[in-house]
């Protein structure tokens, strides 16, 4: 059996037996996993395991057919700009453009927020960016904004573990992509529990742990200079003809561990 530690909970043991803390009571089980991805910050002594790095999207009213016409997508295309800071977007069903990106990239003290409400600062980054690729998107309002945080360990990389003499278990550190890799993640960890061999408890990332991330405020200095040398790279890399990769990027890179 197993358990999940909700925000805002706790995840321990005692007597033999894991126990999930919560404002709505405290469950024990001979095994708890925390699954919280970005945020695992919840928890108590936790702030520095994975960085709570903030993603935010954009959404527009519908667009009338003549700003379609002038900016020239009529498929249902997927959009990124491949820059260092990058955005995404998307044309919806209903006729809008839905535009991603960082915004403002962290909180001070691994803070989240709980409601998926998004910073001014964020959404006007994001609507400067909407109306820089698509000019005729000048007059139609962002109709909608919501942002959620990722969970991000040291070393950039994904992790599955179970401790059994705690009995205590995680999956988490997907750094974005895990819409897929969380359903591997449980796969794994339902073999982990249930103690059978298997070809996904082989994999690499099995029982990994990436050092600690900085404490603050340097974890907020660097979390914010990594973004602001991106965006600084990109600038400089969009004003030149050349095809190589800006100093400042560079930079960014070796400072975040990538």
């Amino acid at each position: 059996g197993g358990g999940a530690a909700g925000p805002g909970g706790a995840a321990g043991a005692r007597g033999g037996a894991a126990r999930a803390v919560t404002d709505r009571g405290t469950v024990s089980a001979p095994v708890v996993l925390t699954c919280l991805e970005g945020f695992t910050a919840s928890l108590k002594g936790q702030r520095r395991t994975w960085l709570p790095l903030n993603s935010a999207i954009v959404v527009t009213a519908p667009l009338p057919d003549a700003a379609w016409e002038r900016i020239g997508w009529q498929g249902e295309e997927l959009l990124g700009d491949m820059a260092h800071a990058y955005m995404y977007a998307q044309r919806t069903a209903d006729g809008r453009i839905a535009l991603g990106g960082r915004g403002v990239p962290y909180r001070f003290g691994s803070r989240t927020d709980r409601f998926g409400q998004t910073q001014r600062a964020t959404i006007e980054q994001l609507g400067e960016l909407l109306r820089r690729f698509f000019p005729a998107t000048g007059a139609v309002p962002i109709e909608h904004a919501w942002c959620g945080v990722l969970g991000v360990p040291r070393d950039w990389s994904a992790t599955v573990r179970l401790d059994r003499a705690s009995g205590l278990g995680t999956a988490g550190g997907y750094v974005g992509n895990g819409v897929t890799t969380s359903a591997l993640m449980g796969r794994t960890l339902a073999d982990l529990v249930l103690e059978r061999d298997s070809e996904l408890t082989r994999l690499p990332w099995v029982g990994r742990e990436a050092r600690r991330w900085e404490p603050e405020p340097l974890r907020w200095i660097g979390a914010n200079l990594v973004y602001a040398l991106y965006r600084a790279a990109d600038r400089r890399e969009a004003a030149s003809d050349s095809p190589r990769t800006s100093v400042l990027a560079k930079a960014a890179g070796a400072l975040a561990g990538l």
